[in-house]
C-alpha cells in the first residue's frame, strides 16, 4: 500500500517541473521563481501584517496559505515551500531572529568547540509544524509539485558566526582559515540540521528539494572544495536514498558551477551573472535552472521578454531546464509582471 508522499510523488511524476528535471521532453519550459511565495504579493502582505517571519513558518495555516498564494496567482509549475534557512536553528533552540530590514541575527556568535556542542541536533520532533504544513500542502496542491528546501552549511555557518548578515564574511573566513577544528565541527553540525530537515520534508510529501547557498560566492574554488564542498555533499547524499531531484544553487558562483554540480547535485541553479550556455558547458549531464536577471521584471515588457527567449533557447542544450530568476524576486516586483513573464515561458 502506498504511502501519502508515495501517492503524492506518484501523482506529480508527469508534471512539467519533474520531467525538466529528469532530462525528459516537456511540452513547455516549466517555471517557478524563488521567493515567489511572499514578498511581492499584495495577499501575501495581508496575511502577514503584524506577525513576524518565523512565527509566520512555524504557523502550519499561514505557511501554507503563503506557499499557494503565487502557485494560484501565476500557475507557476512548481510551489516553493515557505520558510526560512535559519528556521531549523531557530527550532533546535538557537537564540536568533529575523529583524525587519536586517536579516537573521544570533544573540551568541559561535566562536569554539564547545559553542557548537551546544547546538542540538534536529528530529521531526523539532519541526512538527514543517510536517503538518507539507502535509496539508500537498494535499492542495495535487499534481503541481512542491519544492522542499534547506541553507547550505557555508551560508548558515556565516549566520552563526558573524551574528548577523555581512557583506565580506571576514569572521566567517577568519574561523575557517584559523581555526579548522571549528569551522569543521561546525559545518559537520549544519549539515547533519540540513539534511534532518530536507528529510521531514520530503518524508511529509516534497517532490524536490533544493540546498541555498547564498553567500558562497564569496570563496574561491578551492576554499569551497577544500573546506565548504566535502559538508554540502554530505547533505545532499544524505537525502540520496530518498529518490527526489536535488538542486543545488548559490549566488556569485561562476567560479563554482562545477563543484556544485560534483557536490551530489541533480539540477544546478544559475544566478543571472553567468550566461545560460557557459554553466550548461561547466555542469556536465545535468538539468539547470535559471537565470533572468531579477530586476528584469522592472524593464520594458518586450526587453523582459525578449530576455527570456534568449535564456529558453540556451536551455534546449542542458539536459533539462527550469525556468527561474538568477535570484529571488524583489520585494517591489510588480506581479502583473511576473504573470506576464509565467505566461510567456509557457507559451513560448
Amino acid at each position: 500500500m502506498a504511502t501519502a508522499p508515495d501517492a503524492t510523488r506518484e501523482l506529480t511524476h508527469d508534471s512539467a517541473f519533474l520531467r525538466a528535471v529528469r532530462g525528459e521532453p516537456v511540452d513547455h519550459t516549466p517555471v517557478w521563481y524563488m521567493r515567489q511565495a511572499g514578498r511581492s504579493l499584495p495577499e501575501y502582505l495581508r496575511v502577514r501584517e503584524g506577525v513576524g517571519m518565523l512565527e509566520s513558518c512555524m504557523t502550519p495555516d499561514l505557511a501554507t496559505e503563503i506557499t499557494l498564494q503565487p502557485v494560484r496567482r501565476y500557475a507557476v509549475d512548481a510551489a516553493i515551500f515557505f520558510s526560512d534557512i535559519v528556521l531549523p536553528l531557530k527550532a533546535v533552540g538557537v537564540d536568533l531572529d529575523i529583524v525587519p530590514g536586517v536579516g537573521p541575527v544570533v544573540a551568541s556568535p559561535v566562536r569554539t568547540l564547545a559553542d557548537v556542542a551546544a547546538i542540538a541536533d534536529l528530529t521531526p520532533g523539532h519541526v512538527p509544524f514543517t510536517t503538518e504544513a507539507i502535509t496539508m500542502l500537498v494535499a492542495e496542491l495535487g499534481p503541481t509539485p512542491l519544492i522542499g528546501f534547506a541553507g547550505a552549511p557555508f551560508t548558515v555557518a556565516s549566520y552563526l558566526v558573524e551574528g548577523g548578515p555581512s557583506k565580506d564574511h571576514a569572521l566567517t573566513k577568519a574561523m575557517m582559515y584559523g581555526a579548522p577544528e571549528v569551522w569543521d565541527a561546525l559545518l559537520r553540525k549544519i549539515a547533519g540540521i540540513s539534511a534532518a530537515y530536507l528529510r521531514v520534508q520530503v518524508e511529509a510529501g516534497a517532490s524536490a528539494i533544493q540546498l541555498f547557498d547564498s553567500w558562497a560566492g564569496a570563496l574561491t574554488p578551492g576554499d569551497y572544495e577544500r573546506s565548504v564542498m566535502p559538508h554540502s555533499a554530505a547533505v545532499l547524499a544524505a537525502v540520496g536514498d530518498l529518490g527526489v531531484p536535488r538542486i543545488h544553487f548559490g549566488v556569485g558562483t561562476a567560479s563554482l558551477l562545477g563543484l556544485l554540480a560534483e557536490a551530489g547535485a541533480d539540477v544546478v541553479g544559475v544566478d543571472w551573472r553567468t550566461p545560460l550556455s557557459t554553466a550548461i558547458a561547466q555542469v556536465g549531464d545535468r538539468a539547470v535552472q535559471g537565470n533572468l536577471d531579477p530586476t528584469l521584471v522592472f524593464a520594458p515588457p518586450e526587453v523582459m521578454t525578449a530576455r527570456a527567449a534568449e535564456i529558453i533557447d540556451a536551455g534546449r542544450a542542458a539536459k533539462g531546464h527550469v525556468f527561474n530568476l538568477g535570484h529571488g524576486v524583489l520585494p517591489a516586483t510588480d506581479p502583473a509582471r511576473l504573470e506576464r513573464l509565467t505566461d510567456f515561458v509557457h507559451t513560448y
